[in-house]
C-alpha cells in the first residue's frame, strides 16, 4: 500500500464514530455495574453509540441508557444450537454496525474471541482479577488489540504470565464520583456503624473478624455491624454470630443498591479478606469518604496504610480488633483516613480519564486493525 493510500485510510478509520459492542457477563452486571454505568455514561456523552450483549436474563436496567442497544444471548439456551446462536448474534451484530468488541468478563473472551471472527473486528479485553495458576487466556494475534486490567497489580501478573503480550497490556483505572464531604464519625458520640461486604461462601472468612467484634463489645464500644452478600454459608455464618452472642450487633443482608447509599451511611467500612478480584465496592467506600479497614494481599492497589485506611492481618482477631479501636479511640484520625481516601480516588480513579482512556483503546484499535493488513491463526496462550 502506497504511503498516500495507507493515509487516506487512516483518516476515513479516524473520521469513522466508535461504536463498541460490550460484552458482559451475570458478573459484570453484579459486581461491576458501577463501572459499566459510569463507561455507558461517557459513551453517551461522546455521542457514541453501543450494544450491550448479555444473557436473556440479565437484569441490566440499572445500567441502561438512551444510546445503548441490548442484544441478548443465547438466543436457545441449548448446548447444541451453540453454532446457530453464534450466527444469530453475528447478523444482530452486523446491523448495529460496530466498529470494535471489549469483553468486560474473562468468562466471555471465547466468544468475544469467535465474534471478532465472524464480523472481522478487532476487540480488547478486561482481566479484573489476578489469574489463577492453570488457567489460560485464549487471544486471537491478530485481533486482541489490547489487555486492560483496572489496576497496576493486575497488569503486572499479566506481563509475567504472558510476556509475549506485554506491550498489549495496559492498565485503565476503574473510574467513580467522589463525594464532596464525609460523614465518617460525624456525630460525637453517636452510634458508630461498620459496614462490611463479601459472599457467604464460606463462615471461615469471618471467624477472625466476628471474634474481633466479640472483644470491642466486651470493652464497652457500642455499634452496629452490617453484612452485606448471601451464599451457602448463610446458616453456618449465623450459627457462629449466634455462639459469640452477637446476633442483636450484627445485621446479614443481602447486596443491596444502590451501594453507595448503604456504604455512605456507614463511618466504617472493612474488608475482612484479601481479594483476587478488584473489589469495587472498596473504591466506593473509600469515595463517599468512609473510614477503610482492610488486609493486604490479592488485589490490594487501593490499600495505603495510614493513608488510604488502616491495615491488618485477617487472620488474627487481635491484629483486626487493634485496627478497629484505633479508629474508635481517634475520630479525627478515623475522618483524616476517610478524606485521604477520597482525595487518592480523585487524583487516580476519576470517571472522565477512565472514559477517555478507554475511548482511545476503542480509537486506536481501528488504527491498528487498518494497518495490519492480514489476520494472523489464533494463538492460545
Amino acid at each position: 500500500m502506497s504511503e498516500a493510500a495507507r493515509m487516506s485510510e487512516e483518516e476515513k478509520v479516524e473520521k469513522r464514530t466508535v461504536r463498541p459492542v460490550l460484552i458482559v457477563s451475570d458478573h459484570t452486571i453484579r459486581e461491576y455495574s458501577m463501572l459499566l454505568q459510569h463507561l455507558l455514561s461517557g459513551l453517551t456523552d461522546e455521542s457514541a453509540p453501543a450494544a450491550l450483549v448479555c444473557r436473556p436474563d440479565c437484569k441490566v436496567d440499572s445500567v441502561l441508557l438512551p444510546l445503548v442497544e441490548v442484544v441478548r444471548h443465547p438466543v436457545y439456551d441449548l448446548p447444541f444450537l451453540g453454532r446457530q446462536n453464534l450466527r444469530m448474534l453475528a447478523e444482530r451484530l452486523e446491523k448495529f454496525q460496530p466498529t470494535v468488541l471489549h469483553c468486560l468478563c474473562e468468562s466471555q473472551a471465547v466468544l468475544t474471541r469467535q465474534l471478532a471472527e465472524q464480523l472481522d473486528l478487532p476487540y480488547v479485553l478486561t482481566v479484573n482479577s489476578l489469574p489463577k495458576r492453570r488457567s489460560k487466556l485464549f487471544i486471537l494475534w491478530g485481533r486482541c488489540w489490547r489487555i486492560m486490567a483496572p489496576v497496576g497489580s493486575i497488569a503486572a501478573e499479566l506481563r509475567r504470565l504472558y510476556p509475549r503480550f506485554a506491550d498489549r497490556i495496559v492498565q485503565v483505572n476503574v473510574g467513580t464520583f467522589v463525594e464532596d464531604s464525609s460523614g465518617c464519625f460525624w456525630e460525637p458520640g453517636g452510634l458508630v456503624s461498620i459496614v462490611t461486604a463479601r459472599a457467604l461462601n464460606s463462615a471461615h472468612d469471618f471467624e477472625s473478624l466476628f471474634k474481633a467484634v466479640k472483644r470491642l463489645v466486651l470493652d464497652g464500644y457500642e455499634f452496629l455491624l452490617v453484612v452485606m452478600g448471601d451464599g451457602p454459608a448463610e446458616s453456618q455464618v449465623r450459627k457462629m454470630l449466634r455462639s459469640l452472642g452477637l446476633l442483636w450487633i450484627v445485621t446479614l443482608v443481602p447486596m443491596m443498591e444502590p451501594w453507595r447509599a448503604v456504604l455512605a451511611a456507614g463511618d466504617i467500612y472493612v474488608q475482612p479478606q484479601p481479594s483476587r478480584a478488584f473489589d469495587p465496592l472498596l473504591l466506593e467506600a473509600m469515595s463517599v469518604g468512609t473510614a477503610v479497614a482492610a488486609c493486604r494481599g490479592g488485589v490490594d492497589d487501593l490499600i495505603i496504610d495510614g493513608q488510604t485506611g488502616v491495615v491488618f492481618d485477617p487472620n488474627d482477631e487481635l491484629s483486626i480488633y487493634a485496627s478497629l479501636q484505633r479508629l474508635f479511640e481517634r475520630p479525627e484520625f478515623a475522618r483524616q483516613l476517610a478524606r485521604g481516601a477520597q482525595q487518592y480516588v480523585r487524583e487516580n480513579h476519576s470517571v472522565s480519564k477512565m472514559v477517555s482512556d478507554i475511548l482511545q483503546v476503542y480509537h486506536d484499535a481501528h488504527l491498528w486493525y487498518a494497518e495490519q493488513g492480514r489476520i494472523q491463526p489464533a494463538e492460545a496462550v
